[in-house]
């Protein structure tokens, strides 16, 4: 196998198959039978969980190989793109009752992700943190969360139902996590403060 330190890293994420406890304890909230954007989806594990939670999955990934059979086994839309290289947004004008993310950060696209939420729409995200390169890879600080990062980033656009930051052990991936779910509600309200509703936690 190839010494490269990129290559080993991607095919462990490749090698990944169970989803995250994240994921796993949120999916719940999200609009039943609705659809979900899985960004750099990687080896499907996601993918394939929340499809056979019965919801629509739209996969990305700029490489599609692992992807490709879950169009015929799980009904999923796989799309080829490389969300990095300055390309248009591969999916402009569609709005998803969840986004999701693992164990990816490229900073420009926060805005797309969000702007991609449907009403009520379910964002849920979790990615390495800085702290990170005490234990595993990633390392570059381009790749790692800082504190409350993903608090700013939804501040004032969703209602944040649950976040955590620390060391995750016992994952296929541990390490230093950072994770958010929040949920694209600010301007629903039925409240006479005008309050989103709250969840069940």
């Amino acid at each position: 196998m190839s010494d490269d330190p990129d290559l080993k890293k991607r095919s462990r994420h490749l090698q990944m198959v169970e989803p995250s406890a994240w994921f796993a304890r949120h999916q719940r909230i999200i609009a039943k039978g609705g659809s979900v954007l899985d960004i750099a989806a990687g080896g499907g594990r996601h993918a394939r969980f929340f499809a056979e939670q019965g919801h629509h999955v739209v996969a990305v990934d700029r490489n599609i190989d692992p992807l490709i059979s879950l169009k015929e086994s799980h009904s999923c839309e796989v799309i080829e793109a490389d969300l990095e290289d300055g390309s248009p947004w591969p999916l402009s004008g569609r709005t998803f009752d969840a986004v999701i993310v693992s164990n990816y950060l490229y900073r420009p696209l926060f805005d797309q992700l969000i702007g991609s939420l449907a009403p009520n729409g379910v964002f849920l995200y979790e990615t390495f943190a800085l702290g990170n390169e005490v234990y595993n890879r990633p390392r570059n600080p381009d790749h790692l969360l800082k504190s409350g990062e993903l608090l700013q980033h939804v501040a004032g656009k969703l209602q944040v139902i649950g976040y955590q930051h620390g060391i995750l052990q016992g994952d296929e991936c541990p390490g230093v996590k950072q994770m958010i779910c929040a949920v694209h509600n600010l301007d629903i309200s039925d409240r006479e403060d005008g309050e989103p509703a709250p969840y069940d936690l």
